[in-house]
Order: C-alpha cells, then structure tokens, then sequence
C-alpha cells in the first residue's frame, strides 16, 4: 500500500467505476483514444483529490485565498502524495510576465547587478564608482551658481522612497530628534508645528509614498559664503540617507550618490538594489511604456481601412456601426461645413489637414445642428469637435467593460517603445553592466548563449566570492530550460507568445530546479511543439524527477515517452460513453500482449495509421515566398506547391510558426479579407492568383466563456432550436426559435443568463464558475423545459454527445450532417452543450476544422494547420489524415506545420528548417517527397523518418515499390 497509489470506484465524467493501482515513484503514462477518460482519471481524479487534501490540510486563513476544488466522484484513493500539476493551459497571458520571470532566473540577474554590477554614465559613457562629499558639494554648489541668484537651495535626505504606508513612527521620531519640515509627496509639511503625525492618511496607505528631511534650507546666493554649511547639511543628508543626498534647487531635483553618481555629468543612477533592475517596479521601469517594452497608439490604416470610401459609405470604422453612429455622422456633417468636405466625399480625396481634423479634431468651436430621426425632434449646440483618435482614446480610458476595450483595441498596433527601444527599462538601469552586457542584454540572448556566457565570464576574488551561490541558481536553472528542449527561447520571451507545450515545458523545468521530493507530478502532453530529436531531453527530465523520489503521472500519445514509461495505463476502449475503462496496465511488454488494447495495436504494427502511402504528384502550381527574414529566419525562398499537402517540419525553434504564420498566413488574410495582421518581414510573395482564399486553423479557443460550445460553432443549434420551435407545444404557446437560445432572454433561466454557470469575481485569484442554484446547470426555465422533441428537452439535447445525438436526429438530415462531421474528426464523445472552455486547443482545431469542412468549397482553398494532431491518439491521427486528404482530393493546398512522423510521412512534400532553434536555425535543410528527406543525412528530421519509414507495414512497402 505504502508504494501504491490505490484507486476504487473512480466514477467521475465517463469512467466506469474504475478500480486501479498505480506504483508510486515511477514514470508512470496513461494513454489512449481523444475522450477515452486519461485527462479524467489524472487530473480530474487524481490530482484533484491530491490537490484537495492538501488545501484541506491549511489553516482556514490560509484556505479562504485558494480555490478548494471539488471531491472527485470516487470511493476511494489510498496512498496520495502532494500534487502538482503542470498543464498546458497555465501560461500566464500578463505582459509584464516573461521566461526570466517565470523560471525566477530574471529575479536571481537582478540581486546579481545589484551586488556586482558595474554602473556606467547613461550620458558620456564614464564608469561610475564612489563619489565624496566634497564632490557632491562641489557639484551642487557649481548647480546653484548657475542657477537664479535669489533662488533658494534645499539639501534633503531621502528616508523612504516608494514603499507604501502610513508612517507615524517615523514622523514621530522625527519630531523627537528635532526636525521640523519633511516632504511628503514633493509637498513641504511642517511637522515641528503639526499636531497630528498621521500625515499620510489610512486611504492612501495602499500607495506608494515617498518622504525626505529637509536638512537645510540656504539662499543661492548665500551658498558660496556658507559653504560650510551646505557641507555640513550633505555630510548630515547622506548619514540620514543611507549614502544619499537630494538637492532641491529652485524646485528642480538633483538626486546624489556617494557612489554612484558621475562626477562629469552630475548624474546619480541611485542605490542599486535588486527592485533598481525590476520593470514591475517604479524604480527600474521605463517612464514611458512603464515597464512592457511597448507602446499602443491608434493606427490610422485600421480605423479607415478603405480610404476610397466615403463617410456615409462607412469609411470611418469604429463610427459606422452602434448607437450614436447616425449622432457622429450628423456631427461630422457639420464639421464638413467648417473644413470643406462633405459625407460623399471619398477620404482618398480629402487634404491631410481635413482629415487630421476628423482623426485629432479641433480646438474652435462648431456649430452643430441634430435631428433625430425616432422622435423628430431637433436641436442646436456648439463646441470642439473631439475627434475620432481622441474619443476613442476617451472611452477607452473611461469604461468599465472590457468587451468595450476589446472592441477599440481592434483599432490600435504595439510598437516598440521610442524611449527604452523595447528594453523595458530606464536608461541608468540599461547603464549597469556585467562582462559589457546590460541586464537585457543577457535577457535578449538564447538560453544556449546565456549558459556560454556566465560560463566565461571573469570575475575579480571579490565579486566571485559574492556572486557564487547566484551564479550556480542561474546556472542551475538555465541548464534545465536547455535539458527541455528550450535553449532557443530567450528570457525576454513574453509569456503570452509561448506554445502550450513550451509554457508547460518551462514549469517543469522549474520544478526540477526546487528540487522536491515525494510529490506526485501529473503533465499534460509535454512533447507538445516538441521535436523527435528533443524527446529524449524531456524523457531524460522526467527520469531525473523520479530518481530524486517523485511520482510523475503522464497523459501522452507520444511513442517514444510510452515505450520508455515504468508503468503504462491503457484507457478505453473507445472515447465518451464507450471509455472510462482500463484496457491494459503494466509495464511495456504487458501492454503489447494486450489482445484489447488500441494502443498496442500500432504500436507493435497490427494496425497503421496510413495504409496507403500513394502521394499526389507535384503539380506546376506553386506560391513562392522570397527573402523571409522575420526572427531567425535567414533570408530563405520556400516554395509551396499547390493541391497538395505540404508539411513544414524542423526541430524546436528552428522558424516553422515564423515562416507559415507570421509571413505567409498573415500576407494571405491580409490580400483576401483586407485585414491588417502585422507580416513577417520578407521581400516578396507570388502566386497568391492561384488561390481563392485562406483559412487558418490554429488551437485558440472557439469562445472564452461557458455560453460558447460546439454545436454552436458548427451552426448546428440553428437547426435543432427551429425543431423545437416547431412542435406542437412551442405552437400553442407561441414559442419561436430565439425561445430556446440561452444567450437571449426569454426562455433562457434568468439567475444565470443560460450560461449554466455563475462566475464568482475572485478579486486578484481566477474568476470562479459554480452551478446555477436555480435551473441547476440546465440553462433554461421550466417553461422552456416543458416543451419536448421526442421525449427530450433542450437541455437533454446539449447533455448529449455528438454519437447519442448522431442516432437521435439520424432522420433529420442538416443537423446530422453537421454532427456527422464532428464525429469524423474524432470528437463524436464531446457533449453537444460542452463549453468551450473545458476543451482542448487540439479539439478546438478539431471542431473548426469541421466547421470549414461543413461549408460549400471551391477546390482552390488554402488550408494552414498548426500541430493539428495536439492530443490525439494514433487511430484520432487516422482519422485526421482521412480529412486531409479528403481536402487535398477537393483540389485544395493544405500547408501543416507538425512534428508527428505519421503525418510527416503521408505528406506529398516537405519543407525542413533548421538545423537548430533560435539563431542557428531558419534555414531551409530540405525540401522533397518523405522518401527524399529520409535519405538526408544532414536533416535531423530525416533521421527519424527513415526509421519511421524502414517500420512500416508489408502493404506500405509494397505501395511505395510499385509507386
């Protein structure tokens, strides 16, 4: 027991009264079909349970700022260690958070340049080192000279600088010791005469506050006679001030340091100290962008993105649409007037200063006059004219909705911030060096580099001694980001840009580096993004997880991560309803004697995943790209055959997403749907005449809240509303289609709008979703309720899966085709109802890949697929193939950007990228049939496919020697 994870009766979702024991500190792997109940029984089931006892165990103080999760629907679980889990879904989408900051490698570089960082001036360039209080004198005596003769000097001491609170001991003892004036916030106060010393008020005790004695107040030109003095008053500034000294010259501030101020350019970069370096603190963070690198301005091309239209056409955008759409145009009417142009006008035709007065406004007033066409009613006013930039600006400053800022987000691009040119921090920061490299200059390097360069780097005895123990920290960590297949990320990667996988990937790495022992690990997929050459890195950490005393529970589909597994759960044997059970346990060679087992079949080769490598010829059909230098990519011209499939492969990093999202998808939706998606720096792209459209189908989300679901997004809960508005009940009762739709009021359950759900606003934690207490998660009223379609409600309706439902609507034709289709992608155990922020990305790209399959198709179709074969099992990889080739079949170009063998092997042509990640990849290694890159020595890929290759079945072969 005591070396066992025992489960019995685990009964959660779709699992069958599962009874299972799992050995503790082993690599253990549970796989099977998409849906079959693994991500249920490990995170669901286990994990929960894990993560419930914990949370359990906590003080009830500490247990009111977690999120106490539900008990699991089963009888028991023996023998359960601390959980952890590592997901794919918990990158943190915060600007402000980076690779540096999530691994903590940023927060050890930072206490690095604080202790052994050598400041240089951000003006001239001088090294900086300590400074005497006769040079600070000095200086600002030469400053007061030079400044108005009846001005007035104040030397202050700065005792807190930007820390939040009240601060009434310490005025109190400054009144004891004497002193009689302090600024508080830049506002003199004296306290000598104050009879309250709370100064700073219990509600701005949240803020950040900053307060300096004021040592001495001397007249400017008095400062020369009294030299004297002002030495005595800096010598008592920089004793109070722990080294520094402000001056308060005729209102303008002079900040000083004893050591780190330049003697030449009288400018102090100030105490450094690890916040000094921080770009989430006021301290280090750019003035301008405030820390993100960025700046967002309102683009001029997308709030007019037809510039041949006119103002009644709706050439203005975000004024053509909504409530006060008629009220604008009636306003610009009137500004016309004033300026020369009138609504049919087209923009193209306009001056530039016509049209900076539509964008920017203006600053005379106008007379308007308005009639509304509701109520006929009129009148007349006058005033500035806003503006279109201006008023968004307004409300985008303004509202409490964040649809709203969405909404006007549309409208505004990121650009690197003019001021710290997307450094993120202040110039005097940027100043301090290391081995000649600022902090982000470090940050900017791959992780590979960064690991050669505090390899090399030379240090004095003195700053050895100081930096040891954090050098081996960043050391440490690096190294674990590398032996995870991430060497070519650097740590100034946001956060918000990184894959699935990579962002589960880093956690773990960053797990390794807190060396816990005794905790139960349960990962998601984390070869996802991952190249074959890479597994073995992974596979390699997640063994040095077990050996130091953990267990480490794995959902995968990965071959190489089964087959090196200690213990292997099979789940099934089918998905939905038809799963929930385990097919076969045990160790490798138990699972492939398993006469049940799905899994096993492909793995030992009873069943392949394409039986028929037969490859359709390459045509004279081509769009080229030339000159694709965008990130890493190094000046390359792919070509991309058209009608066929084409799978662009490489290993991590190498410039794949780069190459087919960034520049060639983002080229395309801009030249078919005049969108204005940011492309890829490239020279050219031609052959675009051979398309007639493009359609990407990547892992976003289909909907960001409970009310999204499939059916849906498929268009089928259009056909399936219609029915129930037609039976005899919704007749009597007047019911029609909108009755039975819960995103509209009427038949939907008022207590929570037919979401099913309530959200419970958790101040800084994730918001909450529970069940509705008042339609008890069935999203309807009773009425609603009440009417019924072969014996079934609505929301019976949505609480079956895709196969139930397939089988109820078997006779009627629309909904069955377009479920139909969901079923074939591999998603017939989805729950028509099932929210879309419980699914997958890789079901995600499943259901909109249904979708477009759905529609009428022309054959010169463009489709772009990113990892499409994300969670899925080997028969799930079957059956996606059978869609590809279906389009492909239609005539359509199908561009995949993918690392599964299976797939790469059944491609029609290949584009390999390499031969490394970051900065040694984004070149083009190969291009050619699969047959051809198997025989590439120099393509790493090719490697694996000619194993893959030299594996395939008897009737494979047979094909590929006839063919």
């Amino acid at each position: 027991m005591e070396n066992k994870i025992v489960i019995k009766g685990a009964k959660e979702h779709n699992l069958k009264n599962l009874n299972l024991e799992i050995p503790k500190n082993k690599l253990v792997v549970i796989t099977g079909l998409s849906g079959s109940g693994k991500s249920t029984l490990a995170f669901d089931t286990i994990f929960a349970e894990g993560q419930r006892r914990y949370v359990e165990s906590l003080s009830a103080y500490a247990r009111q700022f977690l999120q106490i999760m539900d008990k699991p629907d089963v009888d028991v679980i023996d023998g359960l260690s601390p959980a952890i889990a590592i997901q794919q879904k918990t990158t943190n989408k915060n600007p402000r958070s980076t690779v540096g900051t999530i691994t903590e490698i940023y927060d050890y570089l930072r206490l690095l340049f604080s202790k052994i960082g050598i400041p240089y001036c951000p003006k001239c360039g001088t090294e900086i080192s300590y400074q005497s209080v006769e040079s600070i004198v000095t200086s600002i005596l030469d400053l007061t000279n030079s400044n108005i003769p009846d001005g007035m000097l104040l030397v202050l001491a700065p005792i807190v600088r930007e820390k939040k609170g009240t601060y009434e001991k310490t005025m109190e003892a400054l009144k004891e010791q004497g002193y009689s004036r302090i600024r508080v916030d830049k506002e003199i106060i004296d306290i000598a005469n104050s009879k309250q010393l709370d100064i700073i008020s219990a509600k701005e005790k949240h803020l950040r506050h900053s307060i300096e004695i004021v040592i001495d107040r001397i007249s400017n030109n008095k400062t020369l006679e009294e030299k004297d003095r002002v030495f005595e008053a800096v010598q008592n500034a920089i004793e109070k001030g722990g080294g520094i000294v402000m001056a308060l010259i005729n209102g303008k501030e002079y900040l000083f340091s004893q050591r780190n101020s330049c003697p030449l350019c009288n400018i102090s970069i100030g105490e450094m100290e690890p916040r000094f370096f921080s770009f989430n603190s006021p301290f280090g963070a750019c003035p301008s962008c405030h820390g993100l690198g960025v700046e967002t301005e309102f683009d001029v091309d997308l709030i007019i993105p037809d510039k041949t239209k006119t103002i009644l056409d709706g050439a203005i955008k975000p004024w053509s649409a909504g409530h006060f759409a008629s009220f604008r145009t009636s306003m610009l009417k009137d500004v016309g007037k004033r300026f020369g142009f009138n609504l049919n006008t087209p923009i193209d035709r306009m001056t530039k200063e016509q049209i900076n007065v539509i964008l920017n406004g203006t600053d005379s007033k106008i007379k308007y006059n308005y009639t509304s066409r509701s109520s006929d009613s009129s009148w007349e006013y006058s005033g500035r004219f806003e503006g279109v930039i201006s008023n968004l600006q307004r409300i985008f400053n303004e509202t409490d909705s964040e649809s709203k800022r969405e909404e006007i987000r549309k409208f505004m691009i990121e650009k690197p911030c003019e001021l710290c040119s997307g450094q993120r921090l202040k110039k005097e920061v940027l100043s301090v060096r290391i081995g000649g490299k600022s902090i982000m200059d470090i940050c900017n390097l791959p992780v590979e580099k960064t690991i050669e360069f505090f390899s090399n780097i030379t240090l004095d005895n003195n700053d050895l001694i100081i930096s040891k123990q954090i050098l081996k920290e960043i050391n440490s960590r690096l190294k674990f980001l590398s032996n995870v297949g991430l060497n070519y990320l650097n740590l100034n990667r946001n956060a918000g840009t990184l894959s699935g996988g990579e962002s589960q990937r880093i956690r773990l790495a960053t797990q390794i580096g807190t060396n816990l022992t005794g905790v139960l690990y349960v990962l998601d997929e984390p070869t996802i993004g991952l190249h074959q050459r890479d597994n073995k890195l992974l596979i390699n950490t997640l063994f040095k997880l077990r050996e130091i005393g953990n267990t480490v529970i794995v959902v995968e589909h990965d071959e190489e991560v089964i087959k090196n597994a200690d213990w292997i759960v099979d789940i099934g044997p089918r998905a939905g309803i038809h799963g929930g059970q385990v097919v076969a346990q045990g160790e490798l060679h138990d699972i492939l004697r398993s006469k049940d087992s799905l899994t096993a079949d492909y793995l030992i080769g009873r069943t392949v995943v394409n039986e028929t490598l037969q490859r359709k010829n390459i045509g004279d059909r081509f769009i080229k790209v030339f000159g694709a230098n965008e990130n890493n990519l190094k000046d390359i011209n792919p070509i991309f055959p058209l009608g066929v499939i084409t799978v662009v492969t490489g290993v991590s990093g190498s410039g794949k997403s780069t190459l087919v999202n960034d520049i060639l998808f983002n080229y395309l939706t801009n030249h078919f749907y005049k969108s204005k998606s940011r492309i890829g720096k490239h020279q050219s792209i031609v052959g675009t005449e051979q398309i007639d459209k493009v359609i990407g189908i990547d892992q976003s989300p289909i909907g960001r809240t409970p009310r999204s679901n499939a059916v849906t997004y498929v268009n089928a809960f259009t056909f399936i509303r219609d029915l129930f508005s037609r039976t005899q009940l919704s007749k009597e009762r007047g019911y029609k289609m909108g009755r039975f739709s819960f995103n509209v009021p009427g038949g939907r359950c008022d207590m929570c709008d037919g979401a099913g759900v309530r959200k419970i606003e958790m101040q800084f934690l994730p918001d909450v979703y529970i069940t509705c207490d008042q339609c008890k998660g069935c999203r309807y009223n009773s009425e609603t309720l009440a009417v019924k379609y072969k014996g079934k409600n609505i929301s019976d309706v949505l609480n079956m899966t895709v196969e139930e439902a397939l089988e109820f609507f078997k006779n009627n034709t629309p909904i069955r085709n377009k479920l139909k289709l969901l079923d074939e992608v591999g998603l017939g155990y989805l729950h028509l109802g099932q929210a879309a922020t419980t699914l997958s990305g890789g079901e995600a790209q499943r259901i909109k890949l249904a979708t477009e399959l759905s529609k009428r198709d022309s054959g010169n179709t463009m489709y772009i697929l990113d990892e499409p074969t994300t969670g899925l099992h080997f028969a799930d990889v079957k059956k996606l193939l059978k869609i590809l080739f279906r389009l492909r079949e239609l005539g359509n170009t199908i561009i995949v950007i993918e690392h599964n063998l299976d797939i790469i092997a059944s491609a029609d042509w290949i584009i390999d990228l390499g031969p490394e990640g970051g900065n040694k990849g984004g070149q083009i290694i190969a291009t050619g049939t699969p047959e051809e890159i198997s025989e590439n020595n120099s393509s790493y890929t090719g490697q694996y496919l000619k194993e893959k290759m030299r594996t395939l079945s008897e009737k494979e072969l047979v094909v590929k020697k006839n063919r």
